[in-house]
């Protein structure tokens, strides 16, 4: 009788979980209500935050539908603007002002097109960054890696929002985050704030105020970003990445320089924003998920998607400000 009863227990919780999932639909998500409570899972609450967060230009970093530190700070930074105590803790009164920045949809339809698909695609990218060299291009993995960069969204979660998608066919309809992010961004910001201590990068308007959040990856103890003030030389689209020996980067034994063709999975990703000292930028990276929980080489690493929102607000002159840390903690990459 007992092991019935732990038997029926065990498909009972097996049943929930797949109730808990198949919640993750258009209507759970953008109907989703404020509750309390710190979700274990990927949760149609958290995801729809997540988006409107992004939209709002207080970036979460890779939408995920879940609790994170990026997540917090994104929260903490929408609530400094707003007026709000900055405790990073997603409150009533904060998912009413976050509700209200957009009444659409936060997740719609869209029509897979044939050039998604098509490629051309680098299916397989090695891992050492010498034999990255030998490639001719570092394109994106396959169609999947595409579709959700493009929006912003972790694949876990791009599968779990189209569950019976094989992601390969053209005119196929998706369901995805709505990352219109709103108002198109100023022409131009007055400065960019890089704060060492959050692992933020910030684009001030001429008052002082945020425009723009975004979470970051910013230097390491083997290679610490600078301090002081920079400013931007140049921006580069697509950008090739050329490694130079005496950069002396963990991992890499060669002693010669090579160079790592274009590509959203270069090591600078998709964007590189060329600063006044040499050999630093900010830019984008290959790895969304590791932004803000990790170190970089020196450099100010985002989403390839915030390194190219950033890219079309700054120019030749924009002022950049390190705010220095006092503490690192994490580890480098």
């Amino acid at each position: 009788m007992v092991r019935l009863l732990l038997v029926v227990a065990m498909v009972l919780a097996l049943a929930c979980g797949g109730a808990r999932a198949a919640r993750l639909d258009l209507d759970a998500v953008n109907q989703a209500q404020f509750s309390e409570g710190e979700p274990k899972d990927v949760d149609p609450m958290l995801l729809k935050a997540q988006i409107l967060l992004d939209r709002a230009r207080f970036s979460p970093g890779l939408i995920d539908g879940r609790l994170s530190d990026n997540f917090a700070k994104a929260v903490a930074a929408f609530q400094a603007a707003n007026g709000l105590p900055s405790d990073g803790k997603l409150t009533r009164e904060t998912w009413d002002k976050l509700s209200a920045t957009f009444i659409g949809p936060v997740l719609t339809k869209y029509e897979v097109t044939a050039k998604d698909v098509r490629g051309p695609f680098t299916r397989h990218i090695p891992a050492r960054m010498e034999r990255m060299a030998y490639l001719k291009r570092l394109g994106y993995r396959n169609a999947r890696e595409r579709l959700a960069e493009r929006f912003h969204v972790s694949e876990q979660v791009l599968r779990m929002l189209n569950p019976k998608t094989g992601f390969r066919k053209a005119d196929v309809s998706l369901m995805v985050p709505d990352v219109g992010r709103g108002d198109p961004p100023p022409t131009v910001v007055a400065s960019v704030e890089i704060d060492k201590v959050s692992r933020q990068v910030r684009a001030l308007d001429p008052s002082g105020k945020p425009v723009a959040v975004y979470p970051a990856s910013i230097g390491s103890e083997e290679k610490p970003a600078p301090s002081g003030s920079a400013e931007v030389r140049r921006v580069v689209h697509n950008p090739t990445y050329r490694y130079d020996p005496k950069f002396a980067f963990k991992g890499v034994k060669t002693k010669r320089p090579f160079t790592i063709a274009k590509g959203p999975n270069n090591p600078v990703g998709s964007v590189w924003i060329d600063l006044s000292i040499e050999s630093y930028g900010i830019h984008g990276s290959p790895d969304p998920g590791k932004i803000g929980t990790t170190f970089s080489h020196g450099c100010i690493r985002l989403t390839n998607w915030d390194a190219e929102d950033l890219a079309a607000m700054v120019k030749p002159g924009t002022k950049v400000e390190f705010k220095d840390e006092t503490a690192q903690e994490g580890q480098a990459q």
